[in-house]
């Protein structure tokens, strides 16, 4: 007897659909892995070549002075200076116990800007430096002498300094800031004045 035509493309459909079963029940199986091999990973890290750095930073470029009280006939300006902060990052035992460090602050004189005569800082400037941080457990670093206007007396000033050896303040962070005065005569030519303070990292 001849098979149907229409009963062997029913055979063929169902040999198809059970392929596709197969096919799906492999798919969703178990994963395994046919084959692997290993990638080894290396490095080679040398020694620091610089246990560590002695650096100032300065936390603003700058500071306004405004008006206070009068003293007698002379006018006073008074602001705060950025603090400052001195980072040792250096290992106690790469630090020369002899040695220590300090921070200068100078002043250019005060320049207007429509041509008005000079304010000579070393005559009329002043600061009074205070530590803000730093001196957790003892002292380690000290504020400079407070320096009053007049007489010449800002030159080189110094803003702070570790108190005995370098070595004390290897490993540590030390902040200091100052409150700035600018007297002047009450005769002073108005307007807008500026000067620039340089802060120095000094170790010796």
């Amino acid at each position: 007897m001849i098979p149907s035509p229409r009963r062997g493309l029913s055979a063929r459909i169902g040999i198809a659909a059970l392929g596709v079963g197969i096919l799906a029940t492999v798919g969703t199986g178990t994963a395994f892995a046919a084959d692997e091999d290993t990638v080894e990973v290396s490095v080679d890290i040398a020694p620091d070549a610089e246990p560590g750095v002695l650096a100032l930073t300065v936390a603003s470029g700058s500071a306004e002075l405004t008006e206070g009280d009068a003293v007698g006939t002379d006018r006073t300006f008074g602001g705060t200076l950025p603090t400052v902060t001195v980072t040792d990052t250096r290992l106690p035992e790469n630090v020369d116990p002899a040695s220590f460090w300090y921070v200068m602050g100078a002043i250019s004189d005060f320049t207007g800007d429509a041509a008005q005569p000079d304010i000579v800082s070393a005559d009329a400037f002043g600061w009074y430096p205070a530590i803000v941080a730093g001196n957790d457990d003892e002292q380690v670093v000290a504020a400079g002498d407070p320096v009053d206007p007049g007489e010449g007396g800002f030159v080189d000033a110094e803003l702070l300094a570790n108190v005995d050896s370098a070595v004390d303040a290897a490993g540590g962070s030390y902040s200091a800031t100052a409150d700035l005065l600018l007297r002047t005569p009450a005769s002073v030519a108005p307007g807008s004045y500026a000067a620039t303070i340089t802060l120095t990292l000094l170790e010796g």
